[in-house]
């Protein structure tokens, strides 16, 4: 197994290296072996524009592209970065030189259902799903221009520090209100 915990499967047992058995199904120090055929997950399915509760235009860049001739998925993210930090500019809840609270990303997903290219505008849909004491989970929806369906979605999550000590810190007053428009 990749050189972690769990080693082959024989008929009496899991062989060791050092030539030692374990029951079957079990790796080192008795945690149970990985599932080899876990059961299947629920595919994700696109969201409706009607999922998200304000938006903001982006132009795909020629460098967006990759050898594949689509966006590459690390720009999804900054898609991501974009929209969550622009809002939360344009709304007064987010001074990045001089606030004494800031947001640190420690969670990203995106699922890719369709194809965006250079030189489509696209466009990034946002809502808040769960707001915190310190943290707050944004989820994005991106369409193509026009889209009805999200060619990609996926969540951001921001855990609030004091800008100079880092360490988490409640959500500040002005922050929360214009959290609490996107819930």
């Amino acid at each position: 197994m990749g050189g972690l915990a769990c080693f082959s499967q024989g008929k009496a047992g899991i062989a060791h290296g050092n030539g030692r058995i374990r029951a079957p199904g079990l790796c080192k120090q008795g945690a149970p072996a990985p599932d080899r055929n876990p059961p299947s997950m629920t595919k994700p399915q696109p969201l409706a524009r009607s999922a998200f509760r304000v938006w903001r235009s982006i132009p795909t860049r020629w460098m967006d592209n990759d050898a594949y001739g689509h966006v590459n998925n690390v720009v999804y993210y900054s898609w991501f970065d974009t929209a969550v930090n622009a809002y939360l500019i344009e709304n007064g809840a987010l001074d990045v030189a001089h606030g004494a609270t800031i947001g640190l990303v420690v969670e990203t997903h995106c699922n890719y259902f369709a194809p965006l290219s250079f030189p489509q505008t696209v466009d990034v849909g946002l809502r808040v799903a769960h707001r915190g004491s310190s943290s707050v989970r944004y989820e994005l929806g991106i369409f193509g221009q026009g889209g009805d369906t999200a060619a990609a979605q996926g969540h951001f999550v921001h855990v609030y520090v004091d800008s100079q000590s880092r360490k988490p810190t409640a959500l500040p007053e002005s922050l929360v209100s214009v959290l609490d428009a996107l819930l």
